[in-house]
């Protein structure tokens, strides 16, 4: 076993610690939006005129849209993205990846068009009426919204784990190749869809602080960053019990810059900050706009610095 600085000669770089980011906002918010829909206390007789539906939909979109091309900018050749895919291998995980993109992407669609088929039919009657159709095909498959949402949040929730397992595939660094890795990426990916889903609806001023759906999303922020805080210490615990150069790789990882990363910006923005504020405010600044917005940036901060943190400092140690 030897022990050697990668820093320089990284395997994956900073645009992979984006997209993994970015997958998890997606994950996340897609499933806080089916949870909204299925679960809210309030009868939603106009689902897409909702803003945390909404979100859902615009966040389960555009972060996988850029995390994908970044993805392609990232190959040797990116205009041979075409053949990544069309073209699946089975034994390697960033194939899988693309396959499940492609059925969450397609499942997504199909639960937008239905939440949004009113929307659709106006836009289609104006501007495209030969497409006329396809509004009949949503209808059809309208009566099977329930089974396409437990599809669906199946779907985004295992790419939110999957994120962890691609890190994985780095099986020769020892700090990655680690199984509470998944679990710690889905928990901290659902957390930051909550956060980056409390952003755009304050931020655009469709809601406020108080409404019903943020009182909704906020039952959910401690029972996930207390997971997310347990899996973190499982994470670390168990490259600790490990031994030989795992202990390596966690010395590595927890000491000089990328330590500082981890105590400051994961640790204490991201997982300490957060859960105090939402454990002993009063109610007045719990459901404060400015106080929700400004604890959410950090709950984002923290998700990213985690990915760089897991990213970089994973490839610190080579077995």
């Amino acid at each position: 076993m030897t022990e050697h600085f990668q820093t320089p000669n990284l395997v994956w770089d900073s645009s992979i610690a984006i997209y993994l980011f970015l997958l998890g906002i997606s994950s996340g918010a897609v499933q806080l939006a089916i949870a909204f829909r299925n679960t809210s206390a309030v009868k939603l007789e106009k689902p897409s005129q909702n803003w945390v539906i909404r979100s859902g939909v615009i966040l389960g979109f555009v972060p996988v849209l850029i995390g994908l091309t970044l993805l392609i900018f990232h190959l040797a050749r990116p205009w041979t993205f075409w053949k990544l895919m069309f073209h699946y291998q089975f034994h390697s995980v960033m194939s899988m990846g693309v396959m499940l993109f492609q059925v969450y992407l397609l499942i997504l669609a199909i639960w937008s068009a239905i939440i949004f088929k009113d929307e659709l039919s106006l836009l289609i009657d104006r501007f495209i009426p030969v497409l006329n159709f396809l509004i009949k095909w949503i209808g059809v498959i309208q009566k099977w919204l329930k089974p396409v949402e437990v599809l669906l949040f199946v779907l985004a929730a295992v790419l939110g784990a999957y994120t962890g397992f691609l890190l994985s595939a780095l099986i020769s660094y020892p700090m990655l190749n680690n199984p509470v890795l998944p679990a710690l990426f889905l928990a901290s990916g659902t957390s930051s869809g909550i956060a980056a889903t409390f952003l755009m609806i304050l931020l655009a001023g469709k809601l406020a602080g108080d409404s019903h759906e943020i009182h909704f999303i906020h039952k959910f922020e401690v029972p996930i960053m207390v997971t997310e805080l347990g899996l973190l210490v499982c994470f670390l615990a168990g490259l600790y019990f490990g031994g030989g150069i795992k202990v390596v790789a966690l010395k590595n990882a927890l000491t000089g810059f990328w330590g500082v990363v981890f105590w400051l910006g994961v640790f204490l923005i991201g997982i300490i900050i957060p859960l105090i504020a939402n454990l002993f405010v009063n109610d007045k600044w719990k459901y404060n706009r400015n106080f929700i917005i400004l604890v959410s940036i950090f709950d984002l901060i923290g998700v990213l610095c985690l990915r760089y943190f897991i990213l970089y400092a994973g490839q610190l140690t080579v077995a």
